[in-house]
């Protein structure tokens, strides 16, 4: 049987609250618990469960040597955004680990860069029903103009907590 999961029961709450308390709230959650993302002031701007959305925004902390945002600061949005979907759909007693990240960067970026993860029914099913596993959590990477500067495979395990 699988155990209630904290972080899930969080975004459930305080996205009863306004839209920008919830983002804010969950932010400030996100960034406390991974400090790279708040060095590099990673957003949290949507999340209903299934689907994510995350910001970076072209700041200088984040900056490349040709002013926009670093492929690191890119990979890492990504790997958040994923990341975040899949700890909140595991249950409380897994933990979730990156496996594989495959990144091609294709296009220059221009301006801040917005990530979307999704995940499926089945794989959330997966996730809840199995004490192993993995999925490939599909995410698109845009940037300012909504071009896809970058092409992504997030491929995501899970183990149990204790052994």
């Amino acid at each position: 049987m699988s155990t209630n999961n904290p972080l899930r029961h969080f975004v459930n709450k305080v996205n009863q609250y306004p839209q920008w308390l919830s983002r804010f709230l969950i932010t400030q959650l996100f960034r406390h618990k991974v400090k790279l993302a708040g060095t590099t002031g990673i957003e949290v701007l949507f999340t209903d469960g299934k689907t994510a959305t995350y910001r970076q925004k072209n700041r200088r902390k984040a900056q490349n040597h040709i002013g926009s945002v670093h492929a690191a600061a890119m990979a890492l949005l990504a790997e958040s955004c994923t990341g975040f979907i899949v700890g909140i759909n595991l249950p409380g007693d897994k933990l979730p680990l990156i496996k594989t990240m495959n990144l091609n960067y294709v296009k220059r970026a221009t301006g801040d860069m917005t990530a979307v993860a999704t995940l499926t029914d089945a794989q959330i099913e997966l996730m809840q029903t199995t004490d192993k596993g993995e999925v490939n959590v599909q995410v698109t990477v845009t940037d300012a103009t909504g071009i896809e500067p970058l092409i992504c495979e997030m491929i995501w395990a899970w183990v149990p907590k204790k052994r």
